[in-house]
């Protein structure tokens, strides 16, 4: 587990934090509500880009927020609760992978599921302007979106959350339970991997600003 002395909460986020928190546990449903306003749209984003199915994404999605109702009663406000709700969405995507790999691979599909359970179905990917979007637009975001699917999960959850989300080292380590030299480790490899993938397709200054964005 991360050092969590190694960065500062800000007081009033987690004055914020311990307020809903607080309120969830006693089953509020208006604490509910704001917890949905607050983090759905950053929670998809994030499941989203990490398992790049719109559909299966909403499935994960739901089980991300039934498991926050359910286990408000362990956020001890030693992180962020975003941190916090970050790790239980990033284990839940890691749950998913596990258990398609072992389960779904092995069904055979007798029916188009496209109009399944849509309880987040309005919800789409967030096109705000991240580090990596600052750089980026159009065809060659596409690109980009196409090469994080590409490659390996554990780098591209540790790029993500670091080029996208623009995490600190010490909340992603936090988040994937790792330690700060394996979180650097992951992004130096996930880059190099995505540079790899990018070889050819996108112009050369172009990739110089990924890099800049990335760095």
């Amino acid at each position: 587990m991360a050092d969590l002395r190694l960065f500062d909460i800000n007081p009033e986020v987690a004055g914020e934090d311990a307020q809903l928190a607080s309120a969830l546990r006693e089953r509020s449903e208006e604490a509910y509500e704001l917890l949905v306003s607050r983090f759905q749209q950053p929670v998809y984003n994030l499941v989203y880009r990490l398992l790049a199915d719109p559909g299966e994404s909403c499935d994960v999605v739901q089980e991300v927020f039934l498991k926050i109702f359910r286990h408000i009663g362990t956020f001890r406000s030693q992180s962020s609760l975003k941190t916090w709700i970050y790790r239980i969405a990033v284990n839940e995507v890691h749950n998913y992978r596990r258990w398609f790999f072992r389960h779904r691979r092995q069904e055979v599909v007798l029916e188009d599921e496209s109009q399944g359970g849509k309880n987040f179905g309005d919800t789409v990917p967030d096109r705000g302007r991240s580090p990596y979007d600052c750089a980026l637009d159009g065809e060659k975001r596409v690109m980009i979106e196409d090469a994080l699917a590409r490659i390996n999960p554990m780098f591209r959850a540790a790029v993500v959350l670091r080029d996208v989300e623009d995490l600190s080292y010490e909340e992603i380590a936090d988040i994937m339970d790792i330690s700060l030299g394996t979180v650097k480790s992951r992004i130096t490899r996930g880059r190099d991997a995505m540079r790899r993938q990018l070889e050819g397709r996108l112009e050369p200054e172009v990739a110089l600003q990924w890099d800049a964005a990335a760095g």
